[in-house]
């Protein structure tokens, strides 16, 4: 394990393997680097894979108060470390993410590969209650760790209700109670792009390096939607339809996802 200090004095931590090309992997939320340590070391083959924990995960420090932009200036301090440009892959909320930082950071990130960034842009299906966030942040501030994850996944991540009441018996609901503080961090990062209207004209258009947006074909429909409208707002993208995969291919189907991401980085033309 490695640290970087980011902007505000938080040290991010983070794993390196790998040579070639630097690729820097964004999790997504109620994740830290563990979830992406096997699609780390597909890729290691390929490139210098950067595998952190965002801010308040795993093995990083967090300091209040939170912003978007913190977490935007710890890829960079990645990136600077790592020798001032890289590729950047971000998985759902992370990809988002991963958006955020590729729009802001003028020039440093060389190309974009984005994995279902939630985007709510049609009635395909219902947007989150503006105040969403505030209701998560009180479950939290009351000490109902539980109670916050349960509303996200059920209201958030669309699983029946039922079926989260068995996750409390499976292992990982522990891990993830342990990351629920960071759900307002999440929250804040696709603020706006949840509400089911289109896209703004231009949004994110700073972003102008080749991007590949990438849905699962067995994800829902929304993912579908969103991907498709981004990839018309951005200055060089095209949607890619993975095969046979779902909104949990970044850990359960890495043998389909990895060919994908080292061809898209590996190639010459763009997208």
């Amino acid at each position: 394990m490695k640290t970087v200090i980011s902007k505000d004095g938080t040290a991010i931590a983070y794993d390196q393997l790998g040579q070639g090309p630097i690729l820097i992997l964004v999790s997504q939320a109620l994740s830290d680097r563990t979830e992406t340590s096997r699609l780390a070391e597909l890729l290691a083959g390929s490139f210098t894979v950067v595998n952190y924990d965002r801010r308040g995960r795993g093995d990083s420090e967090d300091t209040p108060p939170y912003a978007v932009e913190r977490e935007v200036e710890d890829i960079e301090a990645l990136i600077d470390e790592a020798g001032g440009s890289a590729f950047l892959f971000g998985s759902s909320s992370g990809a988002t993410l991963s958006l955020e930082a590729a729009s802001r950071l003028n020039g440093k990130v060389k190309k974009l590969f984005l994995y279902e960034p939630p985007l709510i842009v049609d009635e395909s299906r219902p947007p989150l209650p503006e105040d969403f966030v505030r209701q998560v942040a009180e479950l939290l501030a009351a000490d109902r760790r539980g109670d916050a994850l349960k509303l996200f996944l059920t209201k958030a991540m669309g699983i029946p209700a039922l079926f989260v009441t068995l996750m409390r018996f499976m292992p990982d609901w522990s891990k993830m109670k342990a990351l629920a503080h960071t759900l307002p961090y999440d929250l804040m990062i696709t603020a706006g792009s949840l509400t089911g209207r289109p896209l703004p004209p231009g949004q994110w258009s700073s972003a102008g390096m080749p991007t590949l947006v990438v849905t699962g074909e067995k994800s829902e429909g929304f993912f579908h939607s969103g991907a498709q409208a981004l990839a018309g707002n951005l200055p060089k993208a095209r949607h890619h339809i993975l095969e046979g995969q779902s909104h949990g291919a970044v850990v359960m189907g890495t043998k389909a996802l990895a060919p994908v991401m080292v061809e898209f980085f590996q190639s010459k033309n763009g997208v």
